[in-house]
């Protein structure tokens, strides 16, 4: 694709030039932020990131042919260079990406969730359930741009606005016109989905997550960034968890419609429960459930292979939404979440009578949640394997162990994505946390054989919670990404 550099120059808000004017005539080639991949007819988009700045290194992508640069502030560079200054080029890069891939978000039914928890799973029943009755959907968010055949891997839940504006490009080539995203904290502090418009714009619930270090300075920043989507944003419907305390902030000068949803009643939810139980069918735990929907109580109950009230709470965000937009009934949603997976999300793995259990469960809130519907099934042992990120949030370690510690009869402590951090120093920190009256752990710095000792402690009705990594088919360890993956590392330890 290819556009004109004054046919994003009209887009972009209180730009001003400087340098070699006569560029504004000639056509940007390619876009994009890092310097390593501009060349001749690049546009460069300067960013001041939290450890590095990009505008250092814009002389560089001159030397490699650029000549076209977006930025903050004026650079010192050869007056053949054109800069466009603007005050805030993270709003500037997502107003000339939309222009660069011809505003494919003006011909998609798009839809967005936030929350602390609940997002991946909630968006990818969305996609499920609008797939099964025929709305062809794409995804975007933690666990990847999923549409049609095509998976690609994502960096963070929220992509960048580049990448949020070509997938939406590439789904809308595909004859894809409709997206459910997760729209993160940071996705929204961070102007990742600048422009946008919405059908439906859901809540899932809030909880302390992402505070400290580069993230939220503190829980009303982190709220507030996630309010930003029912404030900032265009949108025709929001559908809400009416059982959350923050319910109501998020609501608040929210103009469009709210549609809110329940597991225990809310006066205020159209879409209720009336009944929600444990279940086990085929060896995997999961949840039955009755509704009460528009003030019509349903004469069926439903089955969802996921556990946890909180997962029905999901479902129910789920059937909201497509309902509101798509008019889709609930009980064909109902339906079509009997078989609903998750990748990373409770996957589950059924094998001589244990179950394994794979889950992104990555700090101190959604650990305790686990474990406890988990111990809910009445297992004979529950054994959970875990670690903590490096150069994060180092709080969750003391969250982490405090929830395993005292709701799991074995923990295995084990790597997770240490990055530049020592790995064993880690595992120190979570060992020392651990509060009196703890279970008994084992300390496995290597991921792979902390799972082999897993499988090698198992008994018959045990349940063994492999948690952290979920989905991720990898381990960032120092500064590279190497191959790993939870399920292939079980699976290759039971056939």
């Amino acid at each position: 694709m290819s556009v004109f550099v004054n046919d994003i120059l009209r887009e972009l808000s209180d730009a001003t030039l400087q340098g070699n004017l006569s560029l504004a005539h000639t056509r940007v080639e390619t876009l994009c932020s890092d310097s390593r991949k501009a060349k001749t007819g690049t546009l460069l988009v300067c960013i001041q990131g939290f450890v590095s700045d990009g505008h250092n290194y814009a002389p560089s992508a001159y030397a490699q042919g650029c000549r076209l640069f977006l930025v903050q502030r004026v650079l010192a560079l050869p007056e053949d260079a054109l800069q466009i200054i603007t005050p805030n080029t993270r709003i500037a890069q997502a107003e000339a990406a939309a222009v660069f891939y011809g505003h494919p978000e003006r011909k998609m039914e798009l839809f967005a969730i936030t929350g602390t928890k609940g997002k991946t799973t909630t968006a990818l029943f969305v996609q499920k359930i609008l797939n099964d009755a025929g709305v062809p959907t794409g995804y975007m968010g933690t666990n990847g741009i999923v549409f049609g055949d095509k998976h690609y891997p994502t960096v963070n839940s929220t992509p960048d606005s580049l990448l949020i504006y070509a997938y939406l490009r590439e789904m809308l080539d595909a004859g894809i016109y409709n997206a459910v995203m997760e729209v993160s904290s940071q996705g929204l502090k961070l102007y990742r989905t600048y422009g946008l418009s919405f059908r439906v714009c859901a809540f899932t619930n809030l909880s302390p997550d992402h505070i400290g270090g580069n993230e939220h300075p503190d829980m009303a920043d982190y709220a507030a960034c996630k309010h930003l989507l029912f404030t900032d944003y265009p949108h025709d419907f929001t559908v809400c968890n009416m059982d959350d305390p923050a319910a109501a902030y998020m609501t608040e000068n929210d103009p469009a419609k709210i549609v809110g949803f329940s597991t225990n009643g809310h006066p205020d939810a159209a879409f209720t429960t009336t009944v929600i139980q444990r279940v086990i069918r085929n060896g995997i735990p999961g949840m039955e459930y009755g509704l009460h929907i528009q003030g019509l109580t349903l004469p069926h109950m439903y089955f969802l292979p996921q556990p946890g009230e909180f997962n029905v709470k999901n479902a129910l965000c789920a059937m909201a939404m497509v309902h509101e937009v798509f008019g889709i009934p609930v009980e064909s949603a109902c339906e079509s979440l009997e078989t609903a997976t998750v990748p990373g999300r409770f996957e589950t793995v059924f094998r001589n009578h244990v179950l394994y259990v794979i889950d992104y469960a990555h700090n101190g809130v959604s650990m305790a949640s686990m474990l406890d519907l988990l111990r809910g099934y009445h297992p004979e042992r529950l054994i959970c394997l875990f670690g903590s990120v490096g150069e994060r949030t180092k709080e969750r370690r003391r969250e982490l162990a405090e929830a395993a510690g005292l709701r799991a009869d074995l923990c295995i402590l084990t790597s997770d994505n240490p990055g530049r951090e020592d790995p064993e120093a880690i595992l120190r920190e979570i060992d020392a946390a651990f509060p009196e009256g703890s279970c008994p752990r084992v300390i496995i710095p290597d991921r792979a054989e902390a799972v082999a000792y897993a499988v090698s402690q198992a008994k018959t009705g045990d349940m063994i919670l492999l948690a952290g990594k979920g989905h991720e088919n990898y381990q960032l360890i120092g500064t590279q990404k190497i191959p790993y993956s939870d399920r292939e590392t079980l699976l290759s330890l039971l056939d």
